[in-house]
């Protein structure tokens, strides 16, 4: 990986590779995002995995053995563990956490094109996060391209005739977690100090242990244990492969937020639902119509890609992306699992 590692070692990004990089880096965290969310509905929705927190567990223990094993074949380079480790990582590991169950556990719970628009509240969240601690300025037009996601959503969730108070409940958790996570990696990714694959290790080592005390006191490791389906090797390979993607939507979600922002990766992962939406309602089977719904998806859809027309005609603020292009240390994060 070593074109990412390039901005970490403070050297100056041309214009084109920095713009090249924005680009991929978004594109990557988009298929990412798109395929992790199908691939968990259909472990926990059609197989019935009755563990989402397992799955968590085991997306976390994938990203820390390909990051250790890459640390000790040099391919990557981060800290070693000293004690100051926790105070620099903190509190990233309980937003890891809270946005790893509430994420899986609101997809077992919603139809997708439902989860995908009420996910849509994370992006004026992480707006307001970012002016609130990165004190980032936004322009009007992407406030009112937020707003119309909001309105969408809002008009959508109200008609959704499949209403279910808790996967409402997880959902909106995983919107607080994701804006809030996505924010402070932003904030704490100075390369001087944890750098990108340091803040990934780190965070999966410090959340892999509450999380597997939680599975063990709710019961949730003794029902995973005991799923019937541990014999299928069709469900052993989709669990192993949503594992893997855990590790790459993790990352890839560091890497957009290190070269765009936090709001920007937010919104790429709503753009990314447009299609998962239209899929969920063709192939979901959980989808039932209405007519305010529809419209409702659709105003939501078309707030998402007036704001990546917007994104794409510029920056908002050509100062402050210069700070950011050239001083990646003032890069101090946006999920941000899904």
């Amino acid at each position: 990986m070593p074109p990412a590692s390039k901005p970490e070692e403070g050297e100056p990004a041309s214009p084109l590779h920095s713009q090249l990089a924005k680009l991929l880096s978004a594109l990557f965290y988009g298929t990412c995002s798109f395929f992790i969310v199908l691939v968990n509905k259909t472990v926990l929705t059609t197989y019935s995995f009755p563990s989402p927190l397992i799955l968590g567990i085991g997306q976390m223990a994938t990203t820390i053995v390909i990051l250790y094993v890459s640390k000790l074949n040099k391919i990557i380079q981060f800290p070693d563990f000293n004690k100051n480790i926790p105070i620099k990582v903190f509190p990233l590991p309980l937003l890891y956490v809270g946005n790893h169950i509430s994420g899986l556990a609101s997809t077992s719970k919603l139809s997708l094109p439902m989860f995908t628009v009420l996910r849509k509240f994370t992006i004026p969240l992480t707006l307001f996060l970012e002016m609130i601690i990165l004190r980032k300025q936004h322009s009007l037009n992407i406030i009112v391209s937020v707003f119309a996601i909001i309105l969408g959503a809002f008009i959508a969730a109200c008609s959704d005739l499949s209403f279910n108070l808790e996967g409402y409940i997880f959902v909106f958790l995983n919107d607080i977690f994701t804006a809030a996570n996505g924010v402070y990696t932003k904030q704490k990714m100075d390369p001087k100090e944890l750098g990108k694959y340091g803040v990934l290790f780190y965070n999966a080592c410090f959340m892999i242990i509450p999380a597997f005390v939680i599975s063990i006191s709710t019961g949730d490791l003794q029902q995973a244990t005991k799923f019937s389906q541990w014999r299928n090797i069709l469900f052993i390979l989709l669990f192993l492969l949503s594992c893997l993607l855990g590790f790459l939507l993790m990352y890839s979600t560091v890497l957009c937020s290190y070269y765009n922002s936090a709001l920007t990766t937010t919104v790429v992962g709503a753009v990314k639902n447009i299609s998962i939406a239209y899929i969920g309602m063709l192939f979901g089977g959980d989808y039932i119509f209405s007519v305010l719904n529809f419209l409702g998806l659709n105003i939501c859809m078309g707030g998402g890609v007036m704001y990546t027309f917007l994104t794409l005609q510029g920056p908002e603020h050509p100062k402050q992306r210069v700070t950011e292009e050239i001083i990646p240390s003032d890069a101090k994060l946006e999920s941000g699992v899904d």
